[in-house]
């Protein structure tokens, strides 16, 4: 969500088409973070990730002429999705670069400290995220898209199949199926949840 005081997206996105660097700047300012953590999701690697966020971003500009109109987030995730797939292809036919390295790396990009809770806090959060990142690359691209989507950015089903090209029943079957394999998964590994019990949410 923008603050009120910001341009909307359909204002920018229009300036943009007129030729506006600046305006597609700003497009790119506010979407590079949730672009880059779906990218993150996607692949597992935080290099990749940057590489497929960056290319999402340049083809939304060079495709920009093409895009109709509604949300321009969903869009834009759609082409980012579409670019991580492609890296995943990619990858898959270098077997010099294993698929089997999934995790993130020592940034932790996706979980900054928080200020009130302790080292072993902490630990154990990042611990839980990274086993859940894991148990997410075991599942087929389609079912991690939708739940990414879904559990991570919210998104509806309908919007969520309008993102993937798909429609509504193949979106909840994908879930459904998705976050069955992700709970047999993480029940397998109880000790990554500790004292909060989350296999049990």
């Amino acid at each position: 969500m923008t603050d009120a005081l910001e341009p909307a997206d359909e204002h920018l996105v229009s300036l943009s088409k007129d030729g506006s660097l600046h305006a597609f700047n700003s497009l790119v300012e506010r979407y590079q973070g949730p672009v880059f953590n779906l990218c993150a999701r996607l692949i597992g690697d935080r290099g990749a990730a940057e590489d497929a966020a960056q290319e999402a971003f340049l083809s939304a500009y060079r495709s920009l002429s093409r895009f109709e109109g509604g949300s321009f987030r969903s869009w834009l995730f759609r082409i980012a999705a579409n670019e991580c797939k492609d890296e995943l292809r990619r990858r898959s036919r270098r077997p010099s670069e294993s698929l089997a390295n999934h995790g993130i790396d020592d940034d932790h990009p996706f979980d900054a400290p928080d200020p009130s809770e302790g080292a072993p806090e902490y630990l154990e959060r990042i611990a839980v995220g990274e086993g859940i990142q894991s148990a997410l690359m075991s599942l087929q691209f389609e079912q991690r898209q939708a739940i990414v989507l879904s559990d991570v950015h919210g998104y509806h089903y309908e919007e969520i199949a309008r993102i993937t090209g798909t429609n509504v029943g193949t979106v909840k079957s994908r879930i459904h199926r998705g976050r069955e394999r992700l709970r047999g998964i993480l029940l397998e590994r109880p000790e990554l949840f500790g004292r909060r019990g989350r296999s049990d949410d």
